[in-house]
């Protein structure tokens, strides 16, 4: 009989509660607590994609992006051609970070080299045209004002090629940054009109002034991304406003005759000794102002070479001066337009006029009383001569004449500081004055003025407005601000005719008809000599001297007119009338104009 072992039976057949118990707990414990951990993640993660995205954004985009400026480019300045007589180029400023200038590798033949911060700066200084110590005092001046200095200059406004030359040294420590520049082509050729920008690019005079409006651009911005070395990260930028480019200014110049009128002048008067001269070229129909040249010239790429402030502006613009003779062409017209003589109106002109209000007139000799016409009056232009004749007319009268020819009124180009000149009202000149504004004295006027005179006489009796510029040429071509250009009838067509007569018989019986004489074409003109001021409401001993006139005589089309301010050398109107026989020449040549073909009239001069 066998004996069974109850107890192995039973062991391992029967589970015990109280650990399957314990067990579920511990899942149960786990499971709550991975929940309540993601849950804490969710919450976190809520709180930093949602809740404060905005301000964690800004933060890290405040601790890793810049912003820079997106420059806008200023609009050109381009000649009556489309040649551009300023422009914008951009140049570029080298940068480096004190601070963080150290040694650093470069990979020079498959082997890492060390390269030290005084090699380093000698590379710098051979690209940039310094030496290597310039570079390294430029470092220590700056880190000895600040020990953290981030930023220094290294150099500024170089081109293309230079920078390419410090790129390729890939030195961690240097940077650029874009420098727009404003150039200008063509140098010194119409430098006193374009005017020129200060070096922080604020527009000082000329054209740059004048028309900032059109000109001006307006910059942008840009946000990039840089990484812990301060490097920007490829890809990064984000442009959040856009540059906008300034307009171009369309002047009436030509450049190439610029250019001619400016030497022509210039020879002149360092041949003559003359302190400055102007000439100006105007087209007859139009108004248009094809040269404006002034003696010294301004190059506006250098314009600390013009050491005088006084020679880096056009005086043709902005210094009024007694005409002189050249005004009686003005007086003359008007009493023939007005109809209170003709050219057969002849008087009697002495060396002395004692006129009965108590002034006293002369002539520039000594010579017995002579009977004149207006033509003879001219010719010899005789003070006393035209005196009789503009007495004719009452000072009201005159004045108003004058006026509508635009003495005493800055021209309609808006140029920057533009002198209007001096003219008194007629009720306030006294006995001398009434007399000495028959003949270009009591009054002063600018060169455009003398030029818009003689170019209203020519275009028969009609004032047009002086231009310079033609408009402001926006982007997708449209030209907008354009001047005005209707005319003003100033002179009946007879009147205007009959001076332009009298001022060609000036042209062939002139003392000075030798040296302005241009073959095949009809030419009216007129001489002046005025004496210039002292600054001290006097005169000096010096003399203005100029001539005015148009041609074709016939169907004038040009106006040229040319002042020379103190020919110590020559101080007669020979000195302007070889410069108005060029120019005058030139014009003509230029612009192919038909020569004439009926003589000139030969008018009376004595009675």
């Amino acid at each position: 009989m066998s004996v069974r072992n109850s107890s192995a039976r039973t062991t391992g057949t029967r589970s015990n509660p109280t650990n399957s118990r314990s067990s579920r707990r511990r899942t149960f414990f786990t499971v709550a607590v991975l929940f309540a951990v993601i849950g804490v993640f969710l919450v976190r993660l809520v709180d930093i994609q949602v809740v404060q995205a905005d301000s964690l954004t800004a933060d890290s985009v405040g601790n890793r992006s810049v912003g820079q400026v997106v420059y806008g480019s200023r609009g050109e300045i381009v000649d009556a051609n489309g040649v551009v007589l300023a422009g914008t180029v951009m140049r570029y400023n080298i940068t480096m970070s004190p601070v963080n200038a150290t040694p650093f590798k470069r990979i020079v033949d498959g082997e890492k080299v060390e390269i030290s911060v005084a090699e380093a700066a000698a590379e710098i200084g051979a690209a940039t045209g310094q030496t290597g110590d310039a570079i390294l005092l430029t470092l220590s001046t700056a880190l000895e004002a600040n020990a953290k200095a981030n930023f220094a200059y290294i150099a500024q406004k170089v081109d293309v090629d230079v920078l390419r030359a410090v790129q390729d040294l890939h030195i961690p420590w240097t940077y650029s940054e874009n420098s727009p520049s404003r150039v200008y082509p063509n140098g010194a050729v119409a430098g006193n009109v374009l005017g020129f920008l200060s070096g922080e690019g604020v527009p000082q005079a000329g054209l740059e002034s004048g028309q900032d409006a059109c000109l001006a651009s307006t910059n942008g911005s840009e946000t990039y991304e840089k990484g812990a070395d301060g490097v920007r990260i490829p890809g990064s930028s984000v442009t959040s406003t856009a540059a906008v480019d300034g307009g171009d200014v369309v002047t009436t110049i030509d450049s190439d005759l610029q250019w001619f009128v400016q030497q022509t002048l210039a020879a002149r008067a360092q041949e003559t000794g003359a302190a400055w001269a102007t000439a100006v070229v105007q087209d007859a129909k139009t108004g248009k102002l094809l040269a404006v040249a002034d003696y010294p010239s301004v190059d506006p790429n250098n314009v600390g070479g013009t050491e005088n402030p006084d020679d880096r502006g056009s005086r043709a613009f902005t210094q009024s001066f007694e005409p002189g003779s050249t005004f009686k062409a003005l007086t003359a017209a008007s009493v023939l337009d007005a109809g209170v003589a003709t050219l057969g109106t002849g008087v009697v002109a002495p060396y002395r006029y004692l006129p009965s209000n108590g002034a006293n007139i002369n002539d520039s000799h000594s010579h017995p009383d002579q009977q004149m016409t207006m033509t003879g009056v001219l010719i010899d232009s005789s003070n006393t001569g035209m005196s009789k004749f503009g007495e004719l007319l009452t000072d009201q009268q005159r004045y108003d004449y004058m006026k509508a020819f635009g003495v005493g009124s800055a021209t309609e180009t808006g140029f920057p500081r533009e002198d209007g000149g001096i003219l008194h009202p007629a009720g306030e000149w006294d006995n001398q004055t009434s007399y000495a504004t028959m003949f270009g004295q009591g009054l002063t006027t600018t060169a455009l003025q003398v030029s818009s005179m003689y170019q209203t006489i020519a275009n028969d009796g009609v004032r047009m407005p002086v231009q310079l510029v033609e408009g402001c040429r926006q982007s997708d071509g449209t030209v907008t601000n354009v001047p005005d250009a209707t005319g003003t009838r100033v002179l009946s067509e007879s009147a205007a005719n009959d001076t332009s007569d009298i001022l060609e018989m000036v042209y062939q019986k002139s003392w000075v008809q030798s040296k302005w004489n241009i073959p095949g074409y009809r030419v009216a003109a007129k001489t002046g000599t005025a004496q210039m001021p002292d600054g001290k409401g006097g005169y000096s001993n010096g003399y203005l001297v100029s001539v005015s006139g148009f041609a074709p005589a016939d169907d004038p089309q040009y106006v040229v007119s040319v002042s020379i301010a103190d020919p110590v050398k020559l101080n007669t109107s020979a000195a302007p009338a070889p410069v108005f026989q060029e120019i005058m020449s030139q014009v003509l040549k230029k612009y192919r104009a038909v020569p004439s073909g009926a003589t000139a009239p030969d008018l009376p001069s004595t009675w």
